[in-house]
């Protein structure tokens, strides 16, 4: 019979270790904080490619990931287009398998159906899900292509998050009756991807709508701003020192357990990205650790 330690050899060796064979190993980035899963949206890393990107998720040590299309489809909007229905199922599979090797969770893909997307262009993205081995997608899409997108979560019984946005506008995914449009009478695939920067820059209190929608949330984005005013958008600001409640929020997630991952999306203006990240992430950390006291802004 072969030895643990001769099992943990060959597990090490695979090319693609499961999530649980790499937990085994000790190999798994452990970015969960008193039971609070803290990672992050790809699109923090956006200044590098994927390979970069990914190896910034080692550095700063986040173990979970929304991975943003932008890394992965070509960056003219023609040649996009056409990829977003033709890309190969090995492609996708060699980026998990990436994922896998540096030892973070590949949480859910972030691919944004969009009105002017066709009908193949956007089943093409459950299949990109599938073949990522994620069942979960995040979309800033309009509203009217909830329609559209329902019986294709039901298809494929993947769950997509709509993520909103500051900027109340028609059509986009702004508020909270923006959701509740969105998913009333809808498959069950149907969810939020609560952006709590946005939410708060629009005028409504995350924390709350948290606390009571929180059974169809996917994910969370961690962003700090203040409020809209005199028409022009709250700026995004480094964590604390914004309008957002960040530490409320994720003391609340700690407090009830609930099971969804809180993704920082790093986005205000500030120097190198990986130590910005790490800064956003010790205040996350303080704000879970150290709950009575001030946490760093």
């Amino acid at each position: 019979m072969e030895t643990r330690r001769n099992l943990l050899k060959t597990l090490a060796a695979a090319p693609a270790v499961s999530l649980l064979a790499k937990r085994m190993l000790g190999t798994q980035i452990d970015s969960k904080f008193n039971g609070v899963m803290i990672g992050a949206q790809s699109y923090s890393f956006r200044d590098r490619p994927l390979d970069a990107a990914i190896q910034g998720y080692v550095e700063v040590g986040l173990g979970y990931c929304e991975l943003w299309q932008g890394h992965l489809e070509p960056k003219d909007r023609a040649e996009a287009k056409v990829w977003r229905t033709s890309a190969p199922e090995s492609f996708f599979k060699d980026v998990r398998a990436k994922f896998d090797k540096a030892g973070i969770d590949l949480y859910a893909y972030n691919y944004s159906f969009r009105d002017n997307y066709t009908d193949e262009e956007i089943e093409y993205g459950f299949k990109m899900a599938q073949w990522l081995g994620v069942n979960k997608i995040t979309a800033s899409s309009n509203v009217s292509t909830a329609k559209r997108i329902s019986p294709l979560a039901d298809k494929y019984k993947i769950y997509v998050g709509f993520h909103n946005h500051g900027n109340i506008r028609p059509n986009e995914f702004a508020t909270p009756d923006d959701f509740a449009k969105a998913l009333e009478g809808s498959s069950k695939y149907l969810a939020i991807n609560l952006d709590i920067g946005h939410a708060t820059a629009a005028g409504w209190d995350p924390l709350d709508y948290l606390a009571k929608n929180h059974a169809r949330i996917l994910t969370l984005h961690l962003k700090d701003r203040g409020p809209n005013q005199d028409g022009k958008e709250g700026v995004n600001l480094p964590f604390g020192q914004g309008s957002t409640n960040i530490r409320g929020v994720l003391q609340l997630l700690e407090k009830n357990h609930y099971p969804i991952p809180a993704m920082i999306e790093y986005e205000y203006k500030g120097g190198d990205t990986i130590e910005e990240m790490k800064k956003c992430l010790a205040y996350c950390k303080a704000a879970l650790f150290w709950p009575s006291k001030a946490v760093p802004g």
